[in-house]
């Protein structure tokens, strides 16, 4: 997470100012939207549950921290929290594989009719959401070297996030927005695409307003499409249904073994795609 640039006052030259709005708005959106089904049940909530809120929300917390740590100069502390990024992101993977084994089994049990009904498509898009975070976490840290661009990257991986408790918010409290009018459980995936078009607009105008930096976003709205596509069309597919049932036999222990080493590779080969000496050149020869 180095600068090439010399900041002349606190948060100077530095992109994306308003940065520290956007992620903490996406931390109070995944307070609020899963505040009923599992702040408030969380003693009764399962084990996956526990690991994918602790790591996601770590997550996110972590991209305040770095914010705050590089806008008032203190590169140490934004070098401890890049430090702690490399360790946390196979266990933020290996949080989203825990949330795809408990749909498999609700989808194999069919325990509710949301299990039934969403359940392969569900699965399908966690599973384009998990690739999005290998890809734009690996982006951040090959080209830690461009702030712009490390940054950027750094600051798409809420909008993976977003779309989970936002389409939790909207129903409860902007009924409004959920304009499709259909019965549930249609209604959940309504709101789900919904929360995800958002993300993608979003993602969209940061990228026009700067085409050559905003690479990022773009990026991002491909991964978010493509989730929105599998969202909405997986459940009616039948391979795609009897797909996520050949997954669900798979022994969990593989499952979040390979989600480790898929976060693990992606730290350990995002960090050494640049070389150390190049940086602590780079970082010596910098005024």
């Amino acid at each position: 997470m180095m600068l090439t640039r010399k900041m002349k006052r606190p948060g100077g030259n530095m992109p994306y100012r308003h940065a520290k709005y956007f992620v903490g708005f996406v931390l109070f959106v995944i307070i609020v939207g899963f505040w009923d089904s599992y702040f408030v049940p969380i003693a009764e909530v399962p084990t996956a549950f526990h690991v994918h809120a602790f790591t996601a929300v770590a997550w996110v917390v972590l991209l305040l921290f770095q914010d705050w740590s590089i806008r008032s100069r203190r590169k140490n502390l934004h070098k401890i929290g890049g430090m702690l990024s490399l360790f946390l992101f196979p266990f933020l993977i290996v949080g989203f594989v825990m949330i795809i084994n408990v749909s498999a089994a609700g989808y194999v049990a069919n325990e509710n009719p949301v299990a039934g009904f969403l359940g392969p498509s569900f699965g399908l898009s966690m599973m384009i959401a998990i690739l999005a975070y290998l890809t734009l976490f690996y982006l951040a840290l090959k080209n830690r070297r461009d702030v712009r661009l490390h940054s950027g990257y750094m600051l798409t991986t809420p909008l993976i996030l977003f779309e989970s408790p936002f389409s939790r918010v909207m129903p409860a409290y902007f009924p409004f927005m959920v304009f499709t009018g259909s019965d549930f459980p249609q209604s959940v995936l309504d709101s789900i695409v919904i929360a995800i078009g958002l993300s993608i607009v979003f993602a969209l105008v940061l990228y026009l307003r700067d085409r050559k930096s905003g690479v990022p976003f773009l990026v991002a709205a491909g991964f978010l499409f493509a989730e929105s596509v599998c969202m909405y069309v997986g459940t009616n597919i039948e391979w795609v249904r009897q797909g996520f049932e050949a997954y669900a036999r798979i022994p969990t222990a593989l499952t979040l073994l390979v989600g480790f080493l898929l976060g693990a590779s992606v730290s350990w080969l995002g960090w050494k795609s640049i070389d150390s000496r190049t940086l602590r050149t780079e970082a010596t020869l910098s005024p």
